[in-house]
């Protein structure tokens, strides 16, 4: 009888900590048993959660990012949340190519590579609220067929 294992972590909104959420996510998942492409997949989408929380959500200033990842069987369940100042309009924050940092030479493409790399993606948001990221993977799911 598998029952599910949690993660819980804090840590200061800072870039050098993106690599550290990565690894640690990756760490805790191996129990899962997932292939190189699935750990590569789960670490760019939490790279990609976090380094918005540092750059959106705190406008790279001081702040927390908490990252909570529930493993149960072969399913991973990762939050990455921040109390940033939150976003306006999710719908068009995770519009391909949408960016509120041009000047940053940011691509806009952080949910959507969030969304390719996981099998479901929820963001819940509000102006001065803060951001959370929900994100799902099925470990050893059969990859989708195309004709």
């Amino acid at each position: 009888m598998n029952s599910a294992n949690e993660m819980n972590v804090e840590f200061d909104s800072v870039a050098k900590n993106e690599s550290f959420a990565r690894v640690i996510v990756a760490s805790f998942i191996t129990s899962t048993n997932p292939t190189l492409e699935e750990v590569s997949d789960i670490k760019t989408a939490v790279s990609e959660a976090v380094t918005n929380a540092i750059i959106h959500g705190y406008e790279k200033g001081a702040g927390k990012i908490w990252i909570r990842t529930v493993v149960e069987d072969r399913s991973v369940y990762i939050e990455v949340r921040d109390k940033g100042i939150g976003i306006a309009d999710v719908k068009q924050a995770m519009e391909p190519l949408f960016t509120t940092k041009p000047e940053e030479e940011r691509s806009g493409m952080g949910f959507s590579f969030m969304e390719a790399f996981m099998d479901r993606l929820e963001v819940e948001s509000a102006a001065g609220d803060g951001t959370v990221v929900k994100m799902w993977k099925e470990i050893g799911a059969p990859a989708p067929h195309y004709e």
